[in-house]
């Protein structure tokens, strides 16, 4: 599937490794692809990323991602549907916290498989949007996979990720708006990535 990869693309799948060995991390995930992808210049994702203002609220976007890691990658969602039935989720990491240091919950951390072969794995997660990535550029007609079928993968594969550009603004369908006009879909349906 990596030959279908535009360069911009290519560079993005590289520069979240980048992210995640910097961050010290086990597995590349979404919120590196994100990263990365936020990083690039020059094509349809950066314009998108532009014009949705995701540059100029970089500082929330890490502080989210941030808040998201210490609740053990739970979504807000799912801290909502648990405080339903009683499990405040706040408690719960102020506890563990208290008991084993801050970021205790942080997933992605100490366990070093990786390390013997020098390659960092992607997690199922990350897996997915790149997967979801063909089927949104497919779904699309295009022939390859661009960095802005990356962030509409992104955009529509539910978890941290998602909420946290949602919570931004960049919610697929804006996403779409931002990339391709006003009639996203070409009145063929929005493109489905899941």
């Amino acid at each position: 599937m990596f030959e279908r990869f535009t360069r911009g693309a290519r560079a993005t799948v590289k520069g979240a490794v980048a992210h995640a060995e910097r961050a010290g991390a086990d597995a590349v995930t979404e919120e590196h692809l994100l990263l990365a992808l936020l990083e690039q210049e020059g094509g349809r994702a950066s314009f998108a990323v532009a014009a949705l203002g995701l540059h100029d609220r970089r500082a929330s976007l890490d502080a989210a991602f941030a808040e998201a890691r210490r609740r053990g990658g739970l979504t807000k969602a799912d801290t909502d549907a648990l405080a339903g039935i009683g499990i405040d989720i706040g408690a719960i990491v102020s506890r563990v916290e208290g008991a084993h240091g801050e970021g205790a919950l942080d997933r992605g951390r100490g366990n070093r498989r990786w390390w013997w072969s020098g390659h960092r794995p992607f997690t199922s997660g990350a897996k997915t949007v790149l997967e979801n990535s063909l089927r949104v550029a497919l779904g699309r007609g295009d022939r390859s996979i661009g960095e802005e079928h990356l962030l509409l993968a992104l955009t529509a594969k539910p978890g941290v990720v998602a909420d946290v550009l949602a919570e931004h603004g960049a919610t697929c369908a804006a996403v779409q708006r931002a990339l391709y006009g006003r009639d996203a879909d070409g009145g063929q349906g929005h493109a489905q990535a899941g």
